[in-house]
């Protein structure tokens, strides 16, 4: 699928979803209007490859400047998991294999090589049935607390999570996609599950800073999107990371220096309640630093938000600069191209050989 010159991206700061496996005229609705930058996918939004692959160039028919997104992280969140798809392994699986026999150098090659493939094979079976871009890698530390997080985290030890995060972007890269680290400052000490309740860490921020953000510090440049978490760090903000103009302003753009695109987790999650309703969350967001929000499986609330947002011509500029960079930088092979691509049959054969995928 070819892409357009990023001249012509206009990308507005809402991400929503569509109902169904084909459009209606109401996600069609949705999708026109201008405040609108990026479609989400779910699992119910997938039955084949053949499918979605109508479905996309149905979306970018409407809009050829929709970021058409999907969470395909690998293990339980992976939203195309049949017909060829790769189901790829849980992140877990990677530090695990990092630390086999003990930290020695054979067992982090292999680690390095096995999670550049699956940021490879994720990539570009996503793109080959025309979906740009995937809300990957989780950068959050294990501390075996969060249950939400678990197996999706990479390991316990920042400079672990770190390299084979940036080998996974890696393996995006060469498949032409661009990444996301999430959730930043990082969720894995939080018990609570912010889809359902409203997270708490008490932590103070020294702490956090010396550990839980040291992925986002090392990664620099080579982080090319952010999500912030849902949860409230009591010491340093009453409000969630999302909706604080400390943790994306102070200390996401100021003392980390990211110059990348902020994007707010679902505001339909009730870790965002405290913001208020879903137009006074987006506001929120927007002007603590977000570039475009997330609202998901409420319909009805995507149409409020559309609406009844108000974003000024400044930050709508400033937002659609930063997400045109995400977009592909050139044409995806069909799937049969892929099936014959000699990198994407090493990784695959690589992965095998590793007991990661069969």
């Amino acid at each position: 699928m070819a892409t357009q010159k990023k001249s012509t991206y206009n990308p507005g700061p809402i991400i929503l979803d569509i109902e169904g496996i084909t459009l209606n005229q109401h996600d069609i609705r949705r999708i026109k209007n201008p405040l609108t930058g990026g479609v989400i996918l779910f699992g119910r939004n997938f039955q084949s490859r053949k499918q979605l692959t109508a479905l996309t160039k149905s979306i970018k028919q409407v809009r050829s400047d929709i970021l058409i997104c999907i969470d395909h992280e690998g293990g339980r969140v992976q939203r195309c998991k049949t017909d060829g798809f790769t189901h790829l392994p849980a992140m877990r699986r990677l530090g695990d294999l990092w630390m086999r026999n003990g930290v020695g150098a054979s067992s982090a090659i292999s680690a390095m090589k096995a999670v550049t493939a699956c940021g490879y094979v994720l990539a570009t079976e996503l793109r080959a049935c025309g979906v740009d871009f995937s809300f990957t890698p989780v950068l959050d530390l294990d501390y075996a607390r969060s249950g939400v997080i678990g197996d999706r985290s990479f390991h316990r030890n920042p400079e672990i999570v770190y390299v084979l995060a940036k080998g996974l972007n890696e393996g995006l890269r060469l498949g032409d996609m661009a990444n996301c680290g999430k959730h930043f400052p990082g969720h894995g000490w939080a018990e609570a599950d912010s889809h359902i309740a409203i997270p708490q860490d008490e932590r103070s921020l020294k702490s956090i800073e010396s550990d839980d953000m040291k992925p986002y510090e090392w990664l620099d440049i080579s982080l090319a999107s952010v999500m912030p978490a849902h949860v409230i760090y009591s010491k340093i903000d009453a409000l969630p990371a999302g909706f604080s103009s400390i943790w994306l302003q102070t200390i996401l753009r100021k003392k980390l220096k990211f110059g990348g695109v902020i994007f707010s987790d679902d505001l339909s999650m009730e870790g965002a309640s405290v913001a208020g309703d879903v137009v006074q969350g987006a506001q929120l967001a927007l002007k603590a630093g977000c570039d475009a929000v997330l609202i998901c499986n409420r319909p009805d609330l995507a149409d409020r938000l559309l609406k009844e947002l108000s974003v000024s011509q400044t930050k709508f500029k400033e937002s659609v600069t930063r997400l045109k960079k995400l977009f592909p930088k050139g044409e995806s092979q069909s799937w049969d191209e892929l099936q014959k691509d000699t990198e994407y049959l090493h990784a695959k054969d690589l992965l095998k050989t590793l007991g990661l995928i069969h």
